[in-house]
């Protein structure tokens, strides 16, 4: 049986080289996103160089009946899903207080209700199983004072933490992933201007090599993935900083 992965935010960015990279492992591939003209462009080339199937899935996660779609589809144990990568998110203004409330509200249903509800419909036939794979996209904004984003990606890896502990002793793992500035979209679907935007050039990653060590770190079953030494060095250093002095250095790149 193809083993088959599952991707969320699948049209572009990591998860689009998620996707990429899986497809050249063979695995089949299932990608959501709300574009669906971006998916299929994205499925062709994918199905066309590694010879794979791609199904997609056009649904927005922060409503409810796209997301019990993709849960659906999840839960589906006639069409089984081996890999689930929860990607899909988007980013928010730090200064909190200028921020519509409604896209604080759909922020947090899009970061920890959907991938709270997507872990919990894979988890069912994985478990039964004896085998799955999740991912769950974070940020190392998780372990910084870093507005609701840093928030988001705190629950993230916090409940990635407690499910790898519960579930891989049944053969499910569950893995944070917590990248540093990677060079993809996401900062300009954000309205943020393109360059570094006052980062230094040292502390972007690829995408490529981001996704390359977090498929690694989940096939060793680590219940967290921080690509890159350089940012495993930060987030100690930032641990150790007074509250208000990590909170500035944290706002840097807004």
């Amino acid at each position: 049986m193809a083993k088959t992965a599952l991707i969320t935010g699948g049209s572009s960015g990591l998860g689009a080289e998620f996707a990429r990279q899986l497809a050249g492992r063979g695995a089949d591939l299932v990608l959501v996103a709300r574009d669906r003209n971006a998916l299929a462009e994205l499925a062709a080339r994918l199905e066309r160089e590694h010879r794979v199937s791609c199904e997609v899935l056009d649904a927005d996660l922060t409503d409810p009946a796209g997301l019990e779609s993709v849960a659906a589809r999840l839960a589906d144990r006639d069409r089984p899903i081996e890999v689930l990568v929860n990607n899909a998110g988007f980013g928010l203004d730090l200064r909190f207080e200028r921020n519509d409330v409604a896209d604080e509200e759909r922020h947090l249903d899009l970061h920890v209700r959907a991938t709270m509800r997507l872990t919990h419909a894979a988890l069912q036939p994985m478990l039964e199983r004896g085998s799955g794979r999740i991912i769950n996209v974070a940020s190392v904004a998780a372990f910084l004072p870093r507005g609701t984003y840093g928030a988001v990606k705190a629950w993230i890896v916090s409940f990635s933490r407690w499910a790898n502990a519960a579930y891989r002793p049944r053969g499910v793992t569950v893995t944070a992933v917590c990248p540093g500035f990677t060079h993809t979209n996401f900062h300009e679907r954000m309205g943020l201007p393109p360059g570094h935007e006052g980062i230094p050039g040292i502390l972007w990653l690829d995408a490529r090599d981001v996704v390359r060590e977090a498929l690694r770190d989940a096939a060793r079953g680590s219940a967290v993935s921080i690509p890159s030494m350089r940012f495993k060095v930060l987030i100690g250093v930032m641990r150790i900083l007074p509250s208000p002095l990590a909170a500035r250095l944290a706002a840097t790149g807004r």
